[in-house]
């Protein structure tokens, strides 16, 4: 079974109820250390003891309380950060699902605060397949803004818009995450392997240039000709175009010699 990775009491209003953490998604990926290039030994900085953490620790390392509620499609994704399953304990299973319920037929998600990981987070309670799920929150000044950001103004044709969407329809598919993969991580895998046991790999194929769009609805309409596969087809095909394969290192020609 999973270990949790934070247990505590969740609290809205006088209602209290003893949960836990699991965490929802986490990247896997392959990190690299940064080693003094002299004596390859690895970088390290200021050492803080847990006792010294502890003395810090806010309130919400033990309690979460919900702050208020606000509508679900007034919260832009681009907030929500990392994602955890939020499971009652034994005694927190009713006000449980009267939360999860509420928050479902009403459309609201709560707004909380909690201490976990050493750093206090604003998050998200949010209702998801009979449950609930929680979402840390970017604060506002961890999102980025862009300057002159959107939607160029210039003037489109209403026959570009309909083929426009006609491309969309034919490239649409189902949602399935697990067609999905990190073709760079597995790529690197396969490179340290490699390297282990004395191999090299095959390099990606590059992407060839692409010239400028000078003809919009042309290029809308050989696209829409150009798209034979069903969607899970298409991307397997553009997944395995940008894998790498292991091969024997080729063995160098030996020098000929010249007879003097």
């Amino acid at each position: 079974m999973a270990s949790s990775v934070w247990s505590g009491y969740l609290t809205f209003g006088l209602i209290s109820l003893p949960v836990r953490l699991f965490s929802g998604a986490r990247g896997n990926h392959i990190s690299f250390h940064m080693l003094h290039r002299d004596d390859n030994t690895r970088i390290k900085y200021v050492i803080i003891e847990p006792e010294e953490i502890k003395k810090i620790e806010p309130k919400t390392a033990k309690a979460m309380e919900i702050l208020e509620f606000v509508k679900a499609d007034e919260v832009d994704p681009i907030y929500f950060e990392s994602s955890y399953y939020v499971t009652p304990e034994e005694a927190g299973r009713r006000p449980y699902a009267l939360l999860c319920k509420a928050l479902e037929e009403s459309e609201y998600v709560a707004i909380a605060k909690l201490t976990m990981h050493n750093r206090e987070y604003t998050v998200f309670l949010r209702p998801y397949k009979g449950g609930m799920m929680l979402h840390t929150m970017y604060y506002k000044d961890e999102v980025r803004e862009l300057d002159n950001f959107g939607r160029p103004d210039v003037e489109l044709k209403d026959a570009e818009v309909k083929v426009a969407h006609q491309l969309i329809e034919a490239l649409a598919g189902d949602f399935e995450p697990e067609k999905y993969h990190d073709s760079f991580e597995e790529n690197l895998k396969t490179l340290i392997k490699a390297r282990l046991e004395g191999e090299e790999v095959t390099p990606v194929e590059k992407p060839k240039k692409m010239a400028p769009v000078v003809d919009l609805m042309a290029a809308l309409k050989e696209s829409l000709a150009q798209v034979p596969r069903k969607a899970p087809q298409r991307v397997e095909a553009a997944q395995r175009e940008t894998e790498v394969k292991a091969i024997a290192k080729k063995a160098k020609a030996p020098r000929r010699k010249h007879a003097a």
